[in-house]
């Protein structure tokens, strides 16, 4: 079992020093999660954002979400539990990414701060340009900030160089990050030369009453493995191109089925199509987050070729449907599930066939665990309301430290980032200051209304309170999570 899961802190190695520098939290935060990634797009981010947030509210925070509009979807919307979440009119780039000038989203982003009365700006994910120009601006505006990083980059091409020069600028003055696993750290640290005492790890969850095993779906008489993932390259889907065929003719009983979509889908329908597999593999397209769970019922070994992953919530929900897992050994897969609940494989075909037939072979003599016990073990790994807890110890302890002014920012600019990216950086932040401070005598902070509270300690108002099902309410169990339920109250109109 990797160490971190045996810490009650959230903190990572830093847990002695942490005991000894944050106070026993006796105040209650007043958070702001930014990310281009959110409802009604799907995710790995978007569910750690809204999971997060819906557990920080529980523990008496209050939270609230900016991300840019999603077509329609645009002004200001109330989830599950009163959190509310603001879909700014931010034009997108690419791949729901908004465009970044460090100065167009300010007055937005501004308003949100200054009327939620937020403390900590939370951002997350490096691929996000505006959780980046939102840690630009809280900076500018004195508040505390945390960045948590979902993903690993590379070094040696020119994506991955220009993208860790703007993490780097983006990171040197940010009070505190969080990454997903060990290996994501020593990739953080060393992209953005961050002092590792700065960051901590908290992996991610899963709520075990969403992904729970049923063992009357699985197909009897035949093996099914299931893959479900986006079909991109670095998911390794050209692997899998390369273990169909050799495992469906050495095994007849064998069926695939896959759900995702994107570019590499190509390739999977040319080995369907090639070797007359139609009936053995099925292609299921795009899937809602609510489906995965029917989908993976479906089978009896969970199947993940990724080349590259910082942490990879799929193998964790596979397993918490009690499924087998093999999946290739790379980034920080090794540390997400114990060596009895999983088989790595070196990212070739030859070593993910030979893992998957080794799993085969253990099924069909039926020397595996129950679904029911490997959902037991994942259930105890892994709950939202500890990476909750966690997160929380990480904001009691930025609230505690000094954000540095302007003239310290800037030499931090200097030093950290090089004497020419860190002196347009540092041009860019005075810029940014001047513009806030034009702002502030245009529109002055005591002049604009503050927002009602939905959660927090200070609530106004929010949505009935529903009692939880009997099932679902012992220990163990989770908040409600379907943030489109009918028990969510949504509001749409301006944003003043």
């Amino acid at each position: 079992m990797a160490p971190w899961r045996r810490k009650a802190d959230g903190t990572g190695e830093r847990a002695s020093e942490a005991d000894t520098t944050v106070p026993t939290p006796t105040q209650k935060h007043s958070i702001c999660m930014v990310s281009d990634f959110f409802y009604p797009n799907m995710g790995g981010v978007e569910s750690h954002i809204y999971q997060l947030s819906q557990c920080l509210m529980e523990k008496g925070h209050k939270v609230v979400i900016a991300t840019h509009a999603y077509g329609r979807r645009k002004g200001v919307r109330y989830l599950t539990g009163g959190l509310k979440v603001y879909y700014l009119p931010l034009q997108v780039m690419y791949n729901q990414s908004t465009a970044t000038s460090c100065f167009h989203s300010l007055p937005l982003l501004r308003c949100v701060f200054v009327r939620e009365a937020v403390t900590v700006v939370h951002a997350h994910s490096s691929f996000s340009a505006m959780a980046h120009d939102a840690l630009f601006h809280a900076k500018t505006m004195g508040l505390n900030t945390v960045f948590t990083d979902h993903s690993l980059f590379g070094f040696a091409d020119m994506s991955s160089v220009l993208t860790n020069k703007l993490l780097t600028v983006s990171l040197c003055d940010t009070t505190h990050i969080v990454c997903v696993s060990y290996t994501s750290k020593e990739n953080t640290v060393l992209r953005a030369a961050l002092d590792p005492r700065i960051v901590s790890v908290i992996p991610n969850a899963v709520d075990p009453t969403d992904f729970t095993p049923d063992p009357a779906r699985a197909p009897r008489g035949r093996i099914t493995v299931v893959v479900i993932s986006r079909l991109v390259y670095r998911k390794g889907i050209d692997l899998l191109g390369g273990i169909i065929p050799e495992l469906c003719l050495r095994h007849p009983d064998l069926d695939f089925l896959i759900g995702g979509e994107g570019p590499k889908r190509i390739v999977l329908e040319e080995v369907r199509e090639k070797y007359q597999l139609h009936d053995r593999v099925r292609l299921l397209g795009a899937l809602e987050h609510r489906e995965v769970r029917d989908v993976l019922v479906q089978g009896h070994i969970f199947l993940n070729t990724s080349l590259t992953e910082a942490f990879c919530m799929a193998i964790v929900e596979g397993a918490s449907c009690g499924l087998q897992v093999v999946s290739t050994r790379v980034g920080g897969i090794p540390e997400v599930l114990p060596d009895d609940l999983i088989l790595l494989c070196d990212p070739t075909v030859r070593s993910l066939s030979d893992g998957l037939e080794a799993v085969i072979g253990r099924l069909r003599r039926g020397a595996v665990a129950s679904p029911a016990a490997v959902h037991a073990r994942v259930r105890s790994l892994y709950t939202w309301r500890d990476v909750a807890e966690r997160t929380e110890k990480v904001y009691d302890r930025v609230c505690v430290e000094e954000v540095l002014p302007l003239a310290g920012r800037l030499l931090r600019l200097r030093d950290h980032c090089g004497g020419v990216a860190g002196s347009i950086f540092a041009f860019v932040a005075v810029l940014n200051f001047l513009f806030l401070l034009l702002l502030r005598w245009l529109v002055p902070d005591q002049g604009m209304d503050r927002a009602l509270d939905a959660s927090g300690p200070r609530v106004l108002w929010g949505p009935p309170q529903r009692d939880p099902p009997a099932e679902e309410a012992g220990e163990g169990s989770q908040p409600q999570r379907d943030p489109w339920s009918d028990g969510a109250p949504t509001a749409e109109g301006p944003l003043v």
